[in-house]
């Protein structure tokens, strides 16, 4: 694996297509980072299997074992301390973060979301749903968006689009295929620019003192 200063970590809740993408570009040398860590609230999730058989590090933090929302966001952002995360990568993550861990990250947190937002996002607006509405609407254009996460669900500073036609006869399915085949490459490009800021900064910002913003 070709090594980056930058240390990426990922949260996803099931499939984490777009995760894995990220790490095999960074394995062809496309991406100069470092994949790092996985945090999943879902140990059953496919993701998570992938985690295990490729032996990539991941840890499973839920509710489960943390019921209180403030230990929660705690111990996902001592974990991504603990393991120097640089920038996040959430992929399919169907949990809001803490405002621990949003502050700490302000600017390296993205998230990848299959529509042209603002359109379709908020809360209720996630996988087939966000297609289905698409749809519904009968929206001659479609797409993916990678965008800063910050408190408010799918309401930060837009980054990157991609855009698909919406086709007649379209169904959820074939739609879903189409905009789910830009969202990696999409969220490559958004991470090659976000590293290529943080690398001309001169040091990479490190959580251990953005924690106390």
């Amino acid at each position: 694996m070709t090594s980056g200063v930058i240390r990426l970590g990922f949260f996803s809740s099931h499939g984490g297509s777009t995760a894995r993408a990220v790490v095999a570009a960074c394995e062809r040398g496309e991406l100069i980072a470092t994949p790092t860590l996985l945090i999943s609230n879902n140990s059953a999730s496919p993701v998570m299997e992938w985690a295990r058989q490729s032996g990539f590090p991941s840890r499973h933090l839920s509710s489960a074992a943390h019921p209180d929302p403030d230990a929660l966001d705690a111990a996902i952002l001592g974990a991504l301390q603990a393991h120097s995360i640089d920038v996040v990568v959430l992929s399919g993550y169907m949990k809001a973060l803490g405002p621990l861990t949003l502050a700490a990250y302000r600017g390296r947190l993205l998230n990848v979301h299959p529509s042209l937002l603002p359109k379709y996002g908020g809360r209720g607006m996630y996988g087939d749903l966000v297609h289905a509405a698409v749809l519904a609407a009968g929206e001659a254009i479609s797409g993916a968006t990678v965008h800063q996460v910050e408190a408010g669900i799918d309401e930060g500073p837009i980054v990157a689009q991609s855009r698909v036609d919406v086709l007649h006869g379209d169904t959820v399915q074939t739609l879903r295929a189409r905009v789910q085949a830009t969202e990696a490459p999409l969220m490559i490009q958004a991470l090659q620019v976000l590293v290529e800021v943080l690398l001309a900064q001169g040091s990479v910002p490190r959580t251990a003192t953005a924690s106390s913003d």
